[in-house]
């Protein structure tokens, strides 16, 4: 199916996702970064999955699906010749272990219903040991076990489990798909009705904290986002990922197909404005603690992303045995931009922790020697080339983007000494400050096309470029801002989106070979951008065509590809829903300043 087909469920640990049909093609458990159950999302069904539908595909005359009000609980609805089906699909809150429940329901008439589960552990590699035990299915292959309660009985052919049933009007069947380690005893059969009660409650009343902030008709959409995030989150630690899936690919057919179930330091100051901005307090202060216990250690060592509860090593590998989306190879398993260097990480971190501080978040004291120590290695390595935001496998370069941030930590070093009361040399961070900001002005700025560049001494446009009235290195209506707009627009913009840069070229800058889609943070950053200068008109109608894009249960990936009208990579994205919201915040705002306006400035 197209990845906007499908819908995601989860418990704040892991997360599954549901497709139109009815079938679960995508689960890793006990984490988000933990090797899949099911797996036919990047292979086919004999990797695995769990689909419950109508019996017989011809009988089906429409499909449709919806969440719950305000929750993660999804419904999907069809309507048949002999009646109407509904299947809701939930992840209750993690208890001792997780599980994963199916609620089937005839809605009207009588309804022929079939299902059919293949579990294969190791990401479709493994093939399990599968006994009844106690009037249920347990599946065992080395340290994965899961149990599969049914009242319904499912009879065993061709490695997958089957069952054919009918429903009346009233009538529901639950079925809860349970993991536990082999080693651990069975677990407790949980009650689904019970924990679908609870789960509704619980979303409910998360989502009743929310303060929106944006206008009514994009009410809906703001909380749909924060309710994905919350879903990226993984609870124990507060770290969230960028994305449930890996390789589901940027390029269909092609090897842009990456691993993003780890947490990225640079998203930090984005999602803690997002959530700040909406209200959850208690989010934000879990997820900057998480990215203290992440960063802790040598300022040399400061690594651009990490596993949920804070892992530094996250190999690369590829899963040959896995055909990929659509034959999108390679399968990716870990990340090996893990180990580049991206100089803007240093100032996403200064940039997240001194926000932090400015919406009131307590201090830490352990925060600033921290900070400190990164500033020392900042001081000694900012003039270095760098793989830069978009984790490029080429050459380093002087991106502008990672010298821009470079300059965010300082000035938000000198910010903390002079409205906190920290202590630290801060005329030395003023010199650096300056420094930084001439040289950008010098190399970074092609003043015949009145246009911040990519890199320096480069022609290439970036959309990062976007950001730089955010970061507050120069006023939203200084004349090299407006025109770095204008230009990006010029320049960057592919059927009415934004691509992120010049990718079809030789010498690109990323290394890789093939195309991609429009970046969606990229052109929520440039709505946010020309509502920034007034252009409120022209803002509010890119942000319109790009809330278009969502699928039909509000969720975005990365991409999203003009050229076969689809979205395309890792789903559902953050780095998409979180500038949504700010980009909403924005066009609702009378004031279209930049949100750091409203903290205090110390202009060079």
């Amino acid at each position: 199916m197209r990845i906007e087909d499908y819908a995601i469920i989860g418990d704040m640990q892991s997360a599954a996702l549901v497709g139109r049909d009815g079938s679960v093609d995508w689960l890793c458990l006990p984490r988000f970064d933990s090797p899949a159950c099911f797996a036919s999302l990047l292979g086919d069904a004999r990797n695995g999955h769990w689909w419950i539908g109508p019996a017989g595909p011809d009988r089906r005359l429409s499909t449709r699906r919806r969440y719950r009000e305000d929750t993660l609980i999804l419904e999907t609805e069809w309507d048949t010749e002999g009646g109407t089906l509904r299947v809701t699909d939930f992840m209750p809150p993690r208890q001792a272990n997780p599980d994963l429940v199916r609620i089937v329901e005839c809605v009207s008439g009588t309804v022929e219903v079939a299902t059919q589960i293949r579990i294969r552990f190791d990401y479709g590699r493994i093939v399990p040991w599968v006994r009844r035990n106690g009037g249920m299915l347990q599946a065992i292959g080395g340290p994965d076990s899961v149990w599969l309660h049914s009242p319904v009985p499912l009879r065993g052919s061709d490695y997958s489990h089957k069952a054919t049933f009918r429903l009346s009007a009233g009538e529901k069947v639950p079925m809860v798909f349970t993991w536990h380690p082999s080693h651990s005893p069975k677990p407790e059969v949980i009650d689904p009705y019970e924990e679908l009660t609870h789960t509704e409650q619980l979303w409910r009343a998360w989502v009743a904290r929310c303060e929106p902030r944006a206008k009514d008709e994009w009410r809906d959409a703001v909380v749909r986002s924060l309710i994905t995030l919350k879903a990226l989150t993984y609870a124990p630690t507060g770290g969230i990922v960028a994305a449930a899936t890996t390789s589901i690919p940027e390029d269909l057919g092609g090897v842009r197909n990456w691993d993003y179930r780890y947490c990225w330091l640079r998203d930090a100051t984005m999602t803690l404005d997002a959530l700040i901005g909406a209200g959850y307090v208690d989010e934000a202060r879990e997820w900057r603690e998480w990215l203290l216990r992440a960063i802790a250690g040598r300022p040399q060592d400061l690594q651009i992303m990490y596993g949920v509860a804070g892992e530094r090593r996250l190999p690369e590998m590829e899963l040959h045995w896995l055909d990929g989306y659509e034959d999108s190879r390679p399968v990716r398993l870990g990340n090996a931009a893990v180990d580049q260097f991206q100089l803007d990480v240093y100032g996403e971190v200064m940039n997240c922790l001194y926000l932090s501080r400015a919406s009131g978040l307590a201090a830490m004291s352990r925060t600033w020697a921290i900070q400190r120590s990164l500033m020392d290695f900042l001081e000694s390595h900012w003039d270095e080339p760098d793989e830069g935001l978009w984790e490029v496998r080429g050459p380093r370069r002087h991106f502008v983007h990672s010298k821009v941030m470079a300059w965010v930590a300082a000035d938000r070093s000198i910010r903390q000494v002079e409205h906190f009361g920290q202590s630290g040399p801060v005329d030395r961070w003023r010199d650096l400050r300056d420094r930084i900001h001439a040289e950008v002005l010098e190399k970074g700025f092609d003043p015949i096309r009145n246009s911040f560049t990519q890199s320096y001494g480069s022609r290439e446009l970036d959309a990062s470029l976007l950001l730089i009235p955010h970061t507050g290195f120069l006023p939203v209506h200084d004349p090299r801002v407006v025109g770095t707009i204008e230009a990006v627009e010029r320049e960057l913009m592919s059927d009415g989106f934004l691509l992120r840069y010049p990718i079809a070229q030789e010498n690109s800058v990323d290394g890789l070979s093939g195309g991609e889609g429009a970046f969606l943070a990229c052109s929520f950053w440039l709505a946010e951008a020309r509502a920034m200068v007034g252009r409120k008109r022209e803002a509010t109608e890119l942000f319109e065509r790009l809330l278009s894009l969502r699928n039909d249960v509000g969720l975005l990936s990365e991409e999203y590809d003009p050229r076969y009208g689809r979205l395309v990579g890792n789903f559902p994205q953050a780095f998409s829903h979180v500038p949504l919201i700010h980009t909403a915040h924005t066009l609702s705002r009378a004031d279209p300043l930049p949100r750091l306006a409203d903290l205090p400035v110390d202009p060079c």
